[in-house]
């Protein structure tokens, strides 16, 4: 039956599963439909389904490249069969424990269309059938109950608007006790659940007559406004401009969410804290212990005897200038002292300043004396980095910790501590507060620690600025790095980034003085876009002998708007790679040879918020997409396809720890938020072989001009000066 307009029904009798997927319920079904000559193909998400069974399913037909004409279905619903072959297919076809075609038959021959009523509400007399005793009826009737709660699990939240994605995330993660847990406080699905925000949780809870000035939407509400502030990289919040944040995002009444924070603090989910600062913060509990015990485990670490203490800095000086063939500037040189005298050092500069070779000085002096060092930096393009320049192994953070999916932790923490001697996290700018804590805690008490990084870039993605707190606190040794060595001196890029850094313009080169930094003009942000697909187009191609699919990446200020990320990443698709097998999933197309980057950790999947790579091959049989990260192949099924987003076009933020041969910077004026200073340094220092700047003049005034950038709400700083 077919029937509607727009999105229509077809219904039937499922003859064959083809395929089924326990954990995300993709499905692909062939079913009877009656009008229709041949088995109709169904692709689409279900709790549960058998052969045998009635099937009603909401969706549009769609022509796959590989498999024909198939129905595309957004909601299917089954239902037990109504026929004595339905019925006898269904029992047989793997779902009760305990029976089998054999079984199936046998049953279905003796109680005919009675036997789901019998199995249902009357199993003692299963036992009426030749080899069915009392062990195989309990089989069958605790299967039998197992699968109808799951079932009713799922329609009861696919009618509440959820969709069989995050239903089936719901079901994982709550099990049997997922319709009482949503039933008794909605807004759990906020907390828990990926995918599903406080707005959805909020709908859910309307739809239950939840009050929308109630109590329980105003603790869901403050917890929600404290999770999005800390995306915006806050550890916590002063609590009158909380309270007035959420009035106007939520539209709950004031008092009502000053009761929801008092209630909060009562049941020790909220700390307030009051001596460290001007005004009072209010904090998450994770945060807060986060940032407490990063300080406590800093200081701690910083104690006791560095494992060098015999050491004389001078000779180790000229022993390892002598080692590695060069004379180290004075600024490398006390540095030198400071690692061999310190437990917790920073190194921090721009680029062209030697950080590299300071760290591989340090590095032989360590090694020389049998110390075990083990190098990390906070993502894979950072990771692979640092080992080519150190010739040395190096991990992710992740890596290093090792992910344990039985706790949802590390493996390595305060009582499984790590092993090595000297630790060396590059890249340490991205280092964010709870990742931090993760990692110092996991440090054995008597290593060394040496995060180098550049503090004038973006701070991390995530909550807190740990390195700019680290120097801040005046607590932790620092070599600030700051002379460009001749060989850099000839770069404009990195001539360049320094004169952002100080607040002076670029000099920018042309084609009668050629380099590699270049600004386009360009005063409308049509223009702006219109030069840059351009330039993607042919010129730098042509000019510079660039492949824009490899060697070229765009770094926007912003995500929305039509020079942000999404919007580009659109029109660059269609510009480098318009066709091929494709995939649209979650709003997005997806294209075999397309790059992506990965948005979120996923520990399974061994895949980081911020890796990139390209997708090789779209698999329909298996439902997967495989995408080619860093020399490894990584499957990921349909509907996890929202880990992913294009990444022709990035934002700057999640460019950091990265190199690319060529970056071109799209910069305007309605930028005007976003134009700050370390956002520009940051883009430009990403740039190996050539930076090309799109946009009026005025906006690249404006950026390096603007320090005024928002100051981030954390208190890691005091913390370890007050210590």
């Amino acid at each position: 039956m077919i029937s509607g307009t727009g999105h229509q029904e077809i219904s039937g009798h499922v003859e064959r599963v083809t395929f089924h997927s326990a954990d995300s319920g993709f499905a692909v079904l062939q079913v009877r439909v009656k009008g229709e000559r041949d088995l109709i193909t169904v692709v689409g998400k279900t709790a549960d389904v058998h052969a045998g069974e009635y099937l009603t399913a909401r969706g549009e037909w769609f022509m796959d490249p590989s498999h024909g004409r198939q129905w595309k279905a957004e909601m299917i619903r089954t239902s037990p069969p109504d026929s004595l072959e339905g019925i006898e297919r269904f029992l047989g076809s793997g779902l009760i424990d305990g029976i089998g075609p054999v079984y199936a038959k046998k049953l279905v021959e003796t109680f005919g269309k009675d036997v789901l009523e019998v199995i249902e509400s009357r199993s003692a007399r299963l036992e009426e059938i030749p080899g069915i005793g009392p062990s195989r009826r309990k089989k069958i009737k605790e299967s039998w109950n197992r699968n109808r709660v799951v079932r009713e699990i799922m329609t009861f939240l696919m009618s509440h608007g959820i969709s069989t994605a995050r239903a089936f995330r719901i079901h994982k993660t709550y099990g049997e006790d997922a319709m009482r847990r949503v039933q008794s406080d909605p807004y759990c699905l906020a907390r828990d659940i990926r995918g599903i925000g406080f707005r959805t949780a909020d709908e859910i809870a309307r739809s239950f007559g939840i009050d929308a000035n109630s109590l329980l939407r105003a603790r869901a509400g403050i917890e929600y406004m404290l999770r999005e502030i800390s995306a915006r990289g806050h550890c916590a919040y002063p609590r009158e401009d909380l309270v007035r944040e959420a009035e106007e995002a939520l539209d709950i009444d004031p008092d009502r969410l000053e009761e929801a924070v008092l209630k909060g603090l009562a049941e020790k989910r909220l700390i307030l804290e009051t001596g460290l600062g001007p005004r009072p913060l209010l904090y998450l509990k994770s945060m807060f212990s986060a940032e407490t015990e990063l300080a406590e485990d800093i200081r701690a670490l910083n104690e006791g005897d560095p494992p060098l203490k015999d050491a004389d800095p001078d000779k180790a000086l000229q022993w390892v200038q002598e080692a590695i063939g060069i004379e180290l500037a004075p600024k490398q040189q006390e540095a030198i002292h400071q690692v061999l005298t310190n437990k917790v050092m920073v190194i921090t500069g721009g680029p062209g300043v030697g950080k590299t070779t300071l760290v591989q000085a340090i590095l032989k002096i360590f090694e020389a004396r049998k110390k075990k060092v083990r190098l990390a930096a906070p993502t894979g393009r950072a990771a692979k980095r640092l080992a080519e320049s150190s010739g040395k192994h190096a991990v992710t953070l992740h890596r290093l910790l090792i992910y344990d999916p039985a706790t949802g932790g590390f493996k390595h923490n305060r009582s499984h501590p790590l092993k090595g001697d000297v630790f060396v996290i590059d890249e340490a700018s991205m280092l964010d507060l709870p990742l931090a804590h993760q990692l110092v805690s996991a440090l054995p008490r008597e290593a060394v620690l040496l995060l180098v990084g550049d503090v004038d870039q973006l701070p991390s993605v995530g909550p807190g600025r740990v390195l700019g707190d680290l120097i801040d606190s005046d607590r932790i040794a620092v070599a600030r790095l700051t002379e460009i060595f001749r060989q850099a001196q000839d770069s404009a890029i990195i001539t360049n980034a320094h004169r952002i850094n100080r607040g002076i313009l670029p000099e920018t080169c042309s084609p009668a003085h050629p380099g590699d930094f270049y600004l386009i003009p360009a005063e409308e942000a049509e223009d702006v876009d219109r030069k840059l697909q351009g330039l993607l187009r042919e010129k730098l191609r042509s000019r510079f002998r660039l492949d824009p699919r490899r060697d070229v990446q765009v770094l926007t200020p912003m995500q929305r708007g039509p020079l942000g990320a999404r919007n580009l990443n659109d029109r660059i698709q269609q510009l480098l790679n318009p066709r091929g097998d494709q995939i649209d999933r979650f709003g997005t197309i997806f294209r075999v040879g397309d790059r992506v980057m990965q948005i979120l950790n996923n520990y399974d999947r061994d895949v980081y918020n911020g890796d990139m790579g390209r997708i090789v091959d779209i698999d329909r049989e298996d439902a997967c997409v495989w995408v080619d990260i860093g020399g490894e192949k990584k499957s990921y099924p349909f509907h996890e396809l929202d880990e992913l987003v294009l990444s022709y076009s990035v934002t700057i933020h999640k460019s950091q720890g990265s190199e690319y041969p060529c970056v071109v910077i799209p910069l305007h004026t309605q930028h005007y938020m976003m134009l700050q200073r370390n956002l520009l340094y940051t883009a430009v220092t990403r740039g190996k072989k050539l930076v090309i700047v799109v946009g009026p003049a005025k906006a690249l005034q404006m950026s390096v001009r603007n320090t005024d950038g928002s100051q981030r709400h954390t208190r890691l700083a005091q913390r370890l000066a007050r210590g």
